[in-house]
């Protein structure tokens, strides 16, 4: 059964196709075979003996990609059992991955994919130096079937929540992350000597400075949370003094340098429903992505409350009511964290060869009266509704769907 499942040719026909790669096609096909885009066009032949769904009138895009939050990793935010996104006991945890800490069956996966939303980033939670990030489909029974990537980053902090791993002062948690990288790249150098013990006692574990290696060379991204000006400012000084492949998320005060983060090639993960000031972002405002992007910043549109990661279409409507282009506010949430990422030649955008995680919209999908009629993960179509509502709906015990 499953064999045929990835077998399936599904064609969707008569749509408004956004590819995001290239521009809009009116009337279009799109063609999923063996769990890829096939084939995406005006002129596509489809296959005798597939399924088609007619989708005249309504909107096709890829899957959208939420870059940040704890999908899979936490269930209610209260409890302590139900989140497993966090070293508590260390404030550098580099060699912790979060991967097999995923609960394919939580209940938020369902709720958020059935939104549009086909892959998440799950990041690390608390610490300096948090772990590493990976990047999940959000559809599988297993851990494997859901990784698309990981790591993808590892994840660091610079703000008023991270002060006290520098004895309760911004300077000392930059300080401690610099010793934590110079100790990296000694390690690196001094491997033998430490296994010795012919090495002065370092600033953080063996494993956690092995797992610094790859972003000192410039292979793994170096994601930090900074939204304060100067915290941001300090993320960047400190990606330029290591040679870092840095992207900034919050990033709250961001627009305010827009310039110096655009001249860094910096990209930038941004929630634009983000308003309310606090001392760590105290010049926050609405308008920020749009004028970040409008520097030549490149940005990704994320929605940081995991329980409501399903909203992450509003933020993106809501970047567009404040100044973004729609077109530029799709890419945000689709092909440009997948470059962030590093995932771009497999998902972000409706080209041949590529995952077929899409989504047909009753219309425009950042308007909130616009429904979700298909979503497909990987080329295989996710119900909509559980068997159980369906049943209370044919009983009369729910309303109808619409």
């Amino acid at each position: 059964m499953i064999a045929l499942l990835l077998l399936q040719t599904i064609a969707i026909t008569g749509a408004t196709v956004y590819p995001v790669s290239r521009p809009k096609l009116e009337h279009a096909t799109v063609l999923i075979q063996n769990g890829k885009i096939a084939a995406v066009g005006t002129r596509v032949a489809i296959p005798a003996g597939a399924t088609r769904i007619d989708a005249t009138s309504m909107w096709v895009t890829p899957g959208l990609l939420d870059g940040s939050g704890q999908m899979g990793l936490v269930e209610i935010g209260a409890v302590t059992a139900t989140r497993d996104a966090g070293m508590l006991t260390d404030t550098v945890a580099a060699a912790f991955n979060i991967a097999e800490g995923l609960n394919p069956a939580s209940t938020l996966i369902s709720i958020t994919r059935i939104a549009g939303v086909t892959t998440a980033l799950a990041m690390p939670e608390t610490g300096l130096i948090r772990g590493q990030a990976v990047l999940i489909d959000l559809d599988g029974a297993t851990i494997e079937a859901m990784i698309v990537k990981s790591p993808v980053a590892i994840v660091a902090e610079l703000s008023e929540a991270t002060k006290g791993a520098g004895g309760g002062s911004r300077a000392g948690a930059a300080a401690r992350l610099r010793r934590v990288l110079d100790d990296a790249l000694e390690y690196a150098r001094r491997k033998a000597d430490w296994t010795r013990g012919a090495i002065q006692p370092l600033a953080a574990s063996a494993p956690d400075l092995a797992a610094l290696a790859p972003v000192l060379r410039g292979e793994l991204p170096l994601i930090v949370i900074a939204n304060r000006r100067s915290d941001i400012a300090t993320a960047l000084r400190i990606a330029r003094e290591y040679h870092l492949k840095l992207i900034l998320a919050g990033a709250a005060e961001a627009w305010q340098m827009a310039a110096e983060i655009a001249q860094a090639r910096v990209p930038v993960l941004v929630q634009p429903l983000n308003n309310v000031p606090s001392y760590d972002a105290l010049s926050i405002r609405y308008a920020n992505a749009a004028l970040l992007v409008r520097a030549g910043v490149k940005v990704a549109l994320l929605e940081t409350n995991t329980h409501n990661a399903r909203n992450l279409r509003q933020q993106a409507g809501n970047a567009v009511s404040y100044g973004m282009r729609w077109e530029e506010a799709l890419r945000a949430v689709t092909l440009s964290p997948a470059e962030m990422f590093g995932v771009a030649a497999r998902y972000g955008s409706l080209d041949s060869g590529k995952v077929a995680n899409v989504v047909v919209w009753s219309g425009d999908p950042f308007e909130l009266n616009t429904r979700v009629e298909h979503v497909f993960i990987r080329g295989t179509e996710i119900p909509l509704r559980s068997r159980q509502t369906e049943l209370l709906e044919r009983y009369r015990v729910l309303p109808p769907k619409y």
